[in-house]
């Protein structure tokens, strides 16, 4: 077992921070964080930034120049092993002198997968591995989702009233939470690689789904996914606008999915309707690790059933809607407590009179 001293997690804190930084702007890439350090002193640092780029072990090493050698190099992730659009990492801190490397975790990628770290080690550098490993974890969720599962990660956004209501079905109650509740969602929108609404939203509503306002020149905008097995959705709805990319996800014998149109992805279905499981290997083999959905109580109550959402993020507004408002999801009867859906509570805000709500299932759908 590794040790790992007050220095090494300040140093360690640092990178998780820098790769933050990174979180509009790297995928399909992971957010990596780096820092080069002798003791206390800081002499390179860096963040992985976009996909293409160079990796945040070239800015810390840049940065650092001849002061990395001897030091200590702090990275929120396992140094690459391969040549793809970039070096190997695991090569330019051996040829920068650095005595030591810590590492949050390894990297499940098979192209690395411990490469990284046995290669270092094999040049007589000390690498101790698992420091602020969850942290580490946590910031690249999607993409450990995708090496692991072959799927996304998913999101369920959804907004509530105190009795379970999302909307009354009149047409005068557009917004049932407050404006924090709403900023707060582009906060979310913005890290998500795609933004996933059924048909019946985009009829009802024409919504953008778009970020508001990125949050510099590199960010990504979110591709916007629409379930739409019976070609319903036209071609001027705003999703379709051109304002960041979007997939139209239809059966696999619509003439739609015919025209060899990559923006146009075509799926199996059975009665139940579009084949969710294929969905996300597809959206994961796009290099979209991390999934938000924004979908009405059909598709969600379709994603919950699959044990295809890792996390519920939901807004409740302190308000009774009523009967005739609109349920929060479809599900079947349950016959017994045995039957249900469980969640834990990961996280919990107010935002103006609202509360945000972080719940993850407490029988994950499968080990990340």
């Amino acid at each position: 077992m590794s040790y790992f001293s007050e220095l090494d997690f300040q140093h360690m804190q640092h990178a998780l921070l820098l790769a933050e930084r990174g979180s509009h702007s790297t995928w399909p890439n992971p957010r990596v964080g780096c820092v080069i350090a002798h003791g206390s002193q800081v002499v390179g640092e860096g963040w992985h930034r976009q996909a293409g780029g160079p990796h945040a072990e070239v800015f810390a090493l840049r940065q650092a120049g001849s002061l990395a050698r001897g030091a200590t190099a702090y990275v929120t992730m396992e140094p690459c092993s391969h040549i793809g659009r970039t070096g190997a990492c695991h090569q330019a801190l051996i040829d920068s002198g650095v005595s030591s490397v810590v590492v949050a975790h390894q990297d499940p990628f098979k192209q690395v997968n411990g490469q990284g770290i046995s290669h270092l080690r094999n040049a007589g550098i000390e690498v101790r591995v698992g420091l602020l490993e969850s942290a580490a974890q946590e910031l690249n969720r999607g993409f450990l989702s995708t090496v692991r599962r072959q799927r996304p990660w998913v999101q369920l956004k959804m907004g509530m009233s105190l009795d379970g209501r999302t909307a009354l079905d009149n047409g005068r109650s557009k917004w049932i939470t407050s404006d924090r509740a709403r900023a707060d969602v582009q906060y979310w929108r913005a890290r998500s690689s795609a933004i996933l609404t059924g048909s019946g939203t985009v009829l009802a509503d024409d919504p953008q789904l778009t970020v508001r306002q990125l949050s510099s020149a590199q960010a990504l905008p979110p591709v916007r996914v629409i379930l739409d097995s019976q070609g319903r959705v036209p071609p001027t709805a705003r999703v379709f606008d051109g304002q960041a990319p979007s997939l139209h996800v239809v059966h696999r014998d619509s003439p739609l999915a015919s025209a060899d149109n990559p923006q146009v992805l075509g799926l199996p279905a059975d009665e139940q309707g579009l084949d969710l499981q294929q969905l996300m290997l597809d959206l994961s083999q796009r290099g979209l690790h991390d999934l938000m959905v924004e979908a009405g109580p059909t598709l969600a109550g379709s994603l919950l059933q699959a044990q295809l959402v890792d996390e519920l993020l939901l807004y409740v507004a302190p308000r009774l809607l009523g009967d005739l408002a609109r349920p929060l999801v479809h599900l079947p009867l349950f016959e017994r407590l045995e039957q249900t859906l469980d969640f834990s509570l990961y996280d919990v805000s107010q935002l103006g009179p609202d509360l945000r709500l972080r719940l993850r299932p407490a029988q994950p759908p499968s080990a990340l």
